[in-house]
C-alpha cells in the first residue's frame, strides 16, 4: 500500500529527493530524483520549493530519509514522506 502512496505521489508531481552522499548518488539514483546530502539539506531547503508541495525521500536504507522527514516537517513542510532505501522506491 505504501509503494502505491509514493507512486501516487511521484506521479502527481512530488519532488523527490535523494539525501546520501554525492558518489552514492552519482553511482545509481532514481529517475528525477535530486541529491541534497543529508548534512547540506538545512542550507539548502530554499531548492525544495513552496512547503505545502509533496516531497519523497530516500536514502540507503531509510534512516537518513527519515532524518530529513523529521527534519523537514519541523521546519513546516507539510507533505513529506520518507520512501526508505532506493531499492524500496517504485520502479
Amino acid at each position: 500500500m505504501a509503494g502505491n502512496t509514493i507512486k501516487d505521489k511521484i506521479a502527481a508531481g512530488a519532488k523527490v529527493v535523494d539525501v546520501r552522499t554525492p558518489a552514492e548518488f552519482a553511482d545509481e539514483a532514481y529517475p528525477g530524483a535530486i541529491n541534497i546530502p543529508l548534512p547540506a539539506l538545512p542550507a539548502r531547503m530554499n531548492e525544495l520549493g513552496p512547503k505545502e508541495k509533496p516531497i519523497v525521500l530516500y536514502c540507503a536504507s531509510g534512516a537518513r530519509s527519515g532524518q530529513a522527514m523529521r527534519f523537514l516537517r519541523q521546519n513546516g513542510f507539510a507533505d513529506v514522506v520518507n520512501a526508505g532505501g532506493l531499492d524500496d522506491m517504485p520502479r
